[in-house]
């Protein structure tokens, strides 16, 4: 049986040679030593939302969704930012876990790299807090200009970068293991 944390990454993008995946495999093994990575790769396959069929047995596609994010000790979001707003995908996805709470109490690290991300990283960030998530204060980050700081090989290049997401790592792990650190406060419903 292994200690490693078993970390669900999901990316926003639907690209498989996107920038997001690339972060995803530096994450991996960035934290080889203290987490299994496993990329959720069945995004694209979710179905739109509809309230209509989230009872006993929603479609496969979201029971198989629904599964692996119970199954994780926690989950790594890295997305890119489309339109000043969340992938549809992403938030598809999100949307048929709202009833069922996977994401309530569960350590969430949230990355959200591309252009600029600024936008897309509030509303994603305030969607994950209001579903009850646990996210570290240092377990979010915006990576801005993202394709000047990764190598072709995916491989993070700028060094302030690399401390932020190792920083990331830090701050996730201590939340699955419930070691002192500041979590981010549910958003203001006013």
């Amino acid at each position: 049986m292994s200690d490693k944390i078993q970390l669900l990454a999901i990316s926003g993008s639907t690209r498989q040679q996107s920038s997001n995946h690339q972060l995803i495999q530096a994450i991996a093994v960035l934290a080889a030593d203290v987490a299994d990575v496993q990329l959720f790769e069945g995004l694209t396959g979710i179905p739109h939302f509809n309230p209509d069929l989230d009872h006993d047995q929603p479609p496969v596609e979201v029971t198989a969704f629904r599964e692996r994010l119970r199954a994780a000790d926690a989950v790594l979001i890295c997305s890119p930012e489309y339109a000043i707003g969340v992938p549809g995908t992403l938030k598809n996805a999100i949307d048929w876990t709202v009833s069922s709470m996977e994401f309530s109490k569960k350590p969430v690290a949230l990355i959200t790299a591309g252009t600029s991300g600024v936008k897309a990283h509030a509303s994603l960030l305030g969607t994950l807090l209001i579903i009850e998530s646990k996210i570290a204060t240092d377990a979010q980050l915006v990576i801005s200009a993202v394709k000047t700081k990764l190598d072709q090989e995916g491989k993070i290049t700028d060094a302030d970068t690399l401390e932020k997401v190792k920083g990331l790592i830090h701050a996730l792990i201590a939340v699955v293991k419930e070691e002192p650190t500041e979590l981010l406060p549910p958003p203001s419903l006013r």
